[in-house]
């Protein structure tokens, strides 16, 4: 809601002067100026959606803000082309579309630097089509969409010059504050802060054990782990700095809940960076940005809770399954028995505060995912809150059970890795 009152107030002088637009001219140069100032908005939104300023990443969830800033794109693209397309128009007019683009081109201020902005703008949403992505290494797609941060800010001249702001005011004030703000809010958030935050943690790995033969916990020490502020259910973007791998960092959720003495994140070995990490040695340095996500005790609004995990999804939610108060149930899914890691520590919490701890293979088909099977091994079911948390598939087929089965939309939280 905030941002589309963010979207009328930045419109609103454009909107206040639609009386006195007449002809064509007049109102092709309106709907530009109308497209231009929801895509330079559009542009400080969708920067903000990723500056991982740690309010929103809690409240909203890194999952949803990564749609949210998918969807921003979209919407900031396509409102980009409309401005140009516009612009365009209304000085073709009456010289014709070369003459009026040379014009255009020749005496625009900030024009340039605007179409160069879009083109990068155009090149980082060809990259982050799905079928490409795909094709692409996770570490140089995050790093191509770097150039989205040059994409806005080099547009960011020409934005003001447009009527609205070009004459001062208060309008271009606020504009600057918009823009400052989302700048500092990115420096601190996704560079300064992770520095400081290592210097301060000095986090080193201190053991690297093997749960099953896909599946390792790292563990890690450091000093004043307490003050990570990490809660149950949370995950670190963790970057390794050993040879090929200090350059990226990946989401990794918490297996354990943070203590004085270690940090501790399971990881299924499947990935080349998951795989590398099982040759990793003791002592290796290693830089923790976060915690991030929203998959925590905030979202519990009943007393009953029911967890469903899938392979090593598993890790948030045996945090949760040790933390949370009330009435707890985990159901834990996996395709073979030497798949359900961490098993004795869960049946060890489930004894240690008398709570319920299901397994069930998928081989065995003993707890199908229908919304009738989760009624009957959940009485009560659409009365608690549900944490999920495993593959693609298996959340997503969870999630069509549980509403099947009752469970309002409100009381089922999960946060999905596929950012």
């Amino acid at each position: 809601m905030l941002i589309y009152v963010g979207a009328v107030a930045a419109t609103a002088r454009c909107w206040a002067s639609l009386s006195s637009v007449v002809g064509a001219v007049d109102w092709l140069a309106w709907a530009g100026r109308l497209s231009g100032l929801l895509a330079g908005y559009a542009c400080a939104i969708l920067l903000a959606l990723m500056a991982r300023i740690p309010i929103l990443d809690r409240g909203v969830g890194t999952d949803r803000l990564a749609r949210w800033h998918a969807t921003g794109g979209r919407w900031t693209i396509t409102l980009s082309l409309a401005h140009m397309t516009f612009v365009i128009a209304a000085h073709s007019v009456e010289s014709g579309l070369y003459a009026g683009t040379i014009h255009l081109l020749a005496n625009g201020e900030g024009v340039w630097e605007a179409t160069i902005g879009l083109v990068l703008l155009i090149g980082v949403a060809v990259v982050s089509a799905r079928g490409i992505r795909r094709l692409m290494r996770y570490e140089i797609w995050h790093y191509l969409h770097f150039f989205t941060y040059i994409a806005v800010f080099a547009a960011f001249a020409h934005q003001l010059t447009g009527p609205d702001f070009a004459d001062g005011g208060l309008g271009r004030l606020l504009w600057l504050i918009l823009y400052v703000g989302v700048a500092a809010a990115l420096l601190w958030c996704r560079f300064l802060s992770p520095v400081r935050r290592a210097l301060r943690h000095r986090l080193r790995i201190t053991e690297i054990r093997w749960e099953s033969p896909t599946v390792i916990s790292v563990y890690l020490s450091g000093a004043y782990l307490n003050e990570l502020g990490a809660e149950p259910g949370q995950f670190f973007r963790w970057r390794f700095l050993a040879p090929g791998m200090w350059w990226t960092a990946n989401p990794y959720s918490l297996s354990a809940p943070v203590n004085p003495r270690y940090l501790r994140i399971t990881v299924k070995a499947v990935g080349d960076h998951s795989r590398a990490l099982t040759r990793l040695r003791p002592g290796t340095r290693v830089v923790a940005e976060g915690p991030y996500g929203a998959l925590t005790a905030a979202r519990r609004r009943s007393e009953r809770v029911l967890l469903i995990g899938g392979g090593v999804g598993i890790s948030p939610l045996r945090t949760l399954f040790e933390t949370l108060p009330g009435k707890v149930t985990l159901v834990y899914m996996a395709r073979r028995d030497e798949d359900l890691v961490l098993r004795d520590e869960l049946d060890a919490i489930a004894a240690r505060r008398g709570a319920t701890v299901l397994y069930t293979l998928d081989e065995s088909r003993v707890v199908p995912l229908t919304g009738r099977a989760l009624r009957v091994l959940v009485p009560g079911l659409a009365e608690h809150d549900v944490y999920i948390c495993g593959p693609t598939g298996m959340t997503m087929a969870a999630r069509s059970a549980l509403r099947r089965a009752g469970v309002p939309s409100r009381r089922i939280h999960l946060e999905c890795f596929d950012f």
